[in-house]
């Protein structure tokens, strides 16, 4: 079968022939329809990502596709059950096998596409919004990187929860992407002073931030007194500092949150929020956005979009 393999430290991606797994004890056998692609991927191929598995070994962190084979001893999910299945690495293949209990049944109107990139960025804007910042209705919520994975979840997220949302992402397009994901002010981080800006409207009581850099700092500085800032990553490249002069004069609270984490330490809390997002999907609340679909020899393609911040919404490998 095909995958997209890191033969060895510091090697480039590269699609190769390999065999096709035999489920272990506690594993399904799962035949990967779409695989969506992270920005915790490029970390991985940098080997600058916290949870980087030893080389060799296949990219994809989340996967959806077909239980095809069960591993001894187990009684399900039985074959032909659809799934998504966070994995961690193996998605961008033909065929993986996993642990059982990472597989989660598809509703039957989600699409594998869509499935595929659903856990992830709508998990992390879940439950970093819902439990680390504890976003109330009526507060307002600044998402940087609005138009971004994460990003333009946050933005569907916090608007579902009743929160005034402020959206900041680069040029129009993108903007244009997170006002129809609800946002209800636009600020295009390319030529305005978002700390500017953002006082303007007000103040911000909770900052979503996925970029990190100039724009965390500029996001700081315009939040409001007791207010809380979300660090979800660093697309920028660049890791800002704290000053903690400010965190102490207006009582602001930076929180780290890290959604794979949670699935050591407490797992419950991330199946609940899954739970809770899959039941707005299928109520229609949620609307996920794929911007760019991509068969599995053109997923160094994606992996190029996403390093060069030039997608919106999600990316998604099908097997084709």
């Amino acid at each position: 079968m095909r995958a997209i393999r890191i033969a060895a430290p510091g090697a480039a991606p590269a699609l190769e022939e390999i065999a096709r797994p035999e489920p272990g004890p506690g594993e399904v056998r799962v035949a990967i329809a779409a695989c969506g692609l992270n920005f915790a991927d490029l970390l991985m191929v940098d080997g600058r990502y916290q949870d980087t598995p030893a080389a060799p070994f296949t990219l994809g962190m989340e996967l959806a596709g077909t239980v095809e084979a069960l591993g001894p001893g187990l009684d399900g999910p039985a074959p032909g059950t659809r799934v998504a299945v966070f994995a961690g690495q193996g998605g961008l293949a033909e065929a993986g096998c996993f642990p059982a209990e990472r597989c989660r049944p598809l509703p039957e109107a989600m699409r594998f596409v869509e499935a595929a990139g659903f856990q992830i960025a709508y998990g992390t804007a879940h439950l970093a919004l819902a439990r680390r910042a504890r976003l109330t209705a009526g507060e307002t919520l600044l998402v940087l990187g609005a138009a971004g994975g994460v990003g333009l979840t946050a933005v569907e997220i916090g608007r579902r929860m009743g929160a005034r949302v402020i959206a900041c992402a680069r040029g129009r397009e993108k903007l244009d992407v997170a006002r129809r994901a609800g946002a209800d002010h636009l600020i295009d981080s390319e030529t305005a002073d978002i700390r500017a800006e953002v006082r303007a409207l007000g103040g911000a009581d909770v900052v979503y931030d996925p970029v990190g850099g100039a724009q965390f700092t500029a996001a700081l500085r315009a939040t409001r007194p007791e207010g809380r800032v979300l660090v979800i990553g660093f697309a920028s490249g660049e890791v800002p500092p704290v000053p903690a002069n400010i965190l102490m004069v207006k009582n602001i609270s930076v929180m780290g949150f890290y959604w794979g984490g949670y699935m050591a330490f407490c797992p419950e809390a991330v199946g609940e929020s899954l739970d809770t997002l899959m039941r707005w999907r299928a109520e229609g609340g949620l609307r996920p956005h794929v911007g760019h679909t991509l068969p599995l020899g053109r997923a160094l393609e994606g992996l190029a979009l996403l390093r060069g911040r030039r997608a919106t919404g999600k990316v998604v490998i099908t097997m084709d």
